[in-house]
């Protein structure tokens, strides 16, 4: 079992390391800012969830093992990359769609009765829970193909395991149930922050949130590049 000693200067350190500028908190700040803070929230449960891949693989041993080998450490890396890449094709995507319906909204004129009907609200919340469930899924998808996840977890773990105190993968398992604790209540705070800035920037033009896109986009794209380069 882990000690209290042992949790008190572990989360010391797992919550410094999680404040720090990532992958997975610039992942989730860009989701709110450019969404909302339930969105935010959704993602950094799908990274949290992640981690238990990363965290039992750890404490089994079998990380080790697979970081040993070149092309296994080379191939989930590049399955990474790849993925935030078409993450940021579907941001792309997604701002030349908004930037059509923008146009269309200039010369075409809406009815109220229209955006009233109830048919529309059953859609839009069949919508939002599809879209929660993407978000949910690419949080998931993300943390299970970073590698650097695993390195992370073999370098920190040891730290703080005393073998004096029994099974040593019990022990990582607590620490790695610590970790995954204190990064979602971190993320979340992060995600209603993002998401009120978020929102004031939309408030003031609506063309914040092409921009904000643009920003979420270029974040994929340097998360593939420091995952599959760095």
């Amino acid at each position: 079992m882990v000690e209290l000693n042992q949790i008190v200067s572990f989360l010391a350190v797992a919550i410094a390391l999680t404040l720090m500028p990532g992958p997975d908190i610039l992942f989730v700040t860009a989701q709110s800012m450019s969404r909302s803070w339930r969105s935010g929230i959704t993602v950094a449960l799908g990274l949290c969830t992640g981690l238990i891949v990363h965290v039992a693989l750890a404490a089994a041993g079998v990380s080790a093992l697979i970081l040993s080998s070149p092309a296994a450490f080379f191939i989930i890396k590049l399955l990474g990359a790849i993925y935030l890449l078409y993450l940021a094709w579907k941001v792309w995507m997604g701002i030349r769609k908004m930037k059509a319906e923008g146009e269309f909204a200039a010369t075409a004129e809406i009815s109220s009765a229209a955006e009233a009907h109830p048919v529309g609200n059953v859609n839009a919340l069949s919508d939002n829970a599809n879209a929660g469930i993407g978000l949910y899924r690419q949080g998931i998808v993300m943390s299970m193909l970073n590698p650097k996840l695993s390195l992370f977890f073999l370098a920190l773990f040891p730290q703080f395991v005393r073998q004096e105190n029994g099974m040593v993968p019990l022990q990582m398992l607590q620490l790695g149930l610590l970790f995954m604790m204190q990064a979602f209540v971190i993320f979340s705070v992060v995600s209603v922050l993002a998401s009120s800035l978020g929102g004031r920037l939309m408030n003031q033009s609506g063309s914040w949130k092409i921009r904000l896109a643009v920003i979420e986009m270029l974040i994929y794209i340097l998360l593939s590049f420091n995952l599959f380069f760095l």
